[in-house]
């Protein structure tokens, strides 16, 4: 049986309890029959509290941790051919997934009777991050073996400082062939130009629907008026007809009216002959 690698060992230590890193890094050394072995090992570094964190999820969910890397590649490589508001809408997602990940670690480093604080927890965030954005972080931190937390804005140098041992590359996701590359893009051309179209249409039939409201209010206000001048003409007509009426029965009304004054004034003066008559008796 093959005696372990510095690697083995260091994935080991970098995840086992921290209070207990100088002990067992101490005992481990020992152990070796390889003095070369031996003195590396003395020289581990106890990793931080929050590489600690990511050491432990790294290891108890590697495979949880191997799909958000991946994701992670692949959404690097579509990010070029992305607009600004879907960019955004991927930052936002990257952020969530990032925070996610960090919650669970934390909790499951609490599960081990770690207290992770709130600056803990944030550097826990911003090491996840810089794996998503580099993909030499993301090797260190899928190694399990981190000593300090990464920052997105680390260079290859301080990845490789750390992290105990050396860092394998992450296995690279397989190249697509170009066509398939560029009917990808022809594809989100066409899906935009589908999009856009969808949003003219919707903008459109909003519009005819507002039309076709206003021109069934017009035909409703219409038919209203229209009842109406009826009822006018209506009502016109037999006005017409009662002055017509009216026109034809003056003549005779007047006529009626001066005999009946001059009746009225023959009988008045009889009146008064009759009165003149008394009053000379």
């Amino acid at each position: 049986m093959a005696d372990p690698t510095l690697e083995e060992i260091a994935a080991g230590l970098c995840a086992g309890p921290p209070e207990d890193f100088v002990s067992a890094r101490n005992a481990r050394a020992k152990e070796v029959g390889d003095a070369a072995l031996s003195a590396r090992i003395r020289a581990l570094r106890k990793p931080s509290i929050a590489a600690w964190v990511v050491n432990v999820f790294a290891q108890e969910r590697a495979g949880q941790l191997d799909q958000a890397l991946q994701l992670a590649a692949e959404l690097r490589e579509a990010q070029d051919d992305l607009d600004a508001a879907a960019l955004a809408k991927l930052g936002r997602e990257r952020r969530a997934l990032t925070r996610r990940l960090a919650e669970t670690a934390a909790e499951l480093a609490g599960s081990r009777g770690e207290r992770i604080t709130p600056a803990t927890l944030e550097a826990v965030e911003q090491t996840i991050s810089a794996a998503f954005f580099d993909p030499d972080a993301a090797a260190a931190v899928a190694s399990g073996r981190l000593v300090r937390a990464l920052e997105p804005t680390g260079s290859a140098d301080d990845v490789r400082d750390a992290v105990a041992g050396e860092v394998t590359a992450l296995e690279p996701s397989p190249a697509r062939p170009a066509d398939e590359l560029q009917a990808r893009r022809v594809r989100r051309e066409a899906e935009k130009r589908v999009a856009a179209a969808e949003k003219e249409l919707t903008a459109a039939e909003r519009e005819l629907a507002k039309q076709i409201k206003a021109r069934e209010a017009l035909r409703s206000r219409a038919s209203e008026l229209s009842e109406e001048e009826a009822d006018l003409e209506a009502r016109l007509a037999k006005v017409r007809k009662e002055v017509e009426r009216v026109q034809r029965e003056t003549p005779e009304v007047e006529a009626m009216h001066a005999k009946a004054q001059e009746q009225a004034d023959a009988a008045a003066d009889e009146v008064a002959d009759a009165r003149r008559a008394v009053e000379d008796l």
